[in-house]
């Protein structure tokens, strides 16, 4: 990939970010190198500033991605693992990691791309910033992955699921979610031809894949945004 000019890399700041910051803290030195594609977050993971090439990575600009979490860019199966990954950042027990995950555009579109965050200190034990970069190449992820930020799935079929990912029978099942033995299998069943997938324990695998399932949790949970 050719570089961009040199002003076309230049870190931008939305107005009302540039604005708190004016007189204080410069943007990161590392920030003015053309052709990076990345982004300096704060302690709570909001944006501060990135690269023209971070903004172009997700479709927007400055003034739609400043002051917004990093984690509004990141599909919600990978949410967990991430936020765990950041937290041994901000609580001083590593400086950097590196992982792949899963991105969503700003069209909604879902991608695979790899990922290295660095702690940043400024004179001092405490972290002050973190610096995300991501590499420019990225793959498409599982057209099921990329639509699954849809609610799929109704109240008790999440819960039937969460119940069938921790390996619970059809009857006590049933008992605790206060259905027969027929309701239960009859979501089941629907389940199984809403995922496309032909026994439960396809549909578990599946929904892991998907991030239905959320990753490091037990017991197993759904992911909240794909309940209706």
């Amino acid at each position: 990939m050719s570089a961009p000019v040199l002003e076309d890399s230049a870190p931008t700041v939305a107005p009302d970010v540039e604005s708190d910051r004016a007189g204080s803290a410069q943007l990161h030195p590392l920030l003015d190198q053309p052709g990076l594609n990345m982004a300096c977050l704060d302690r709570t993971l909001t944006i501060q500033e990135a690269t023209q090439e971070f903004f172009r990575q997700f479709g927007n600009s400055a003034a739609g991605l400043c002051g917004r979490t990093f984690c509004d860019l990141v599909h919600p199966s990978v949410h967990q693992p991430l936020l765990r990954q950041f937290a041994g950042l901000v609580e001083g027990r590593r400086d950097r990691f590196a992982t792949e995950v899963i991105a969503v555009g700003a069209g909604g579109d879902a991608f695979t791309v790899p990922l290295t965050a660095v702690a940043v200190q400024s004179g001092t034990p405490e972290l002050s910033s973190i610096l995300v970069m991501m590499s420019a190449r990225r793959e498409a992820a599982d057209p099921e992955v990329a639509s699954s930020r849809k609610k799929i799935l109704s109240e008790i079929d999440a819960r039937i699921l969460e119940g069938i990912a921790a390996g619970v029978s059809t009857v006590p099942l049933a008992a605790r979610l206060y259905l027969s033995r027929q309701g239960v299998e009859y979501h089941v069943t629907c389940l199984l031809r809403k995922l496309r997938v032909p026994n439960r324990a396809a549909l578990v695998s599946r929904a892991y894949s998907m991030g239905v399932l959320k990753v490091g949790i037990w017991p197993p949970k759904v992911v909240q945004d794909f309940i209706k």
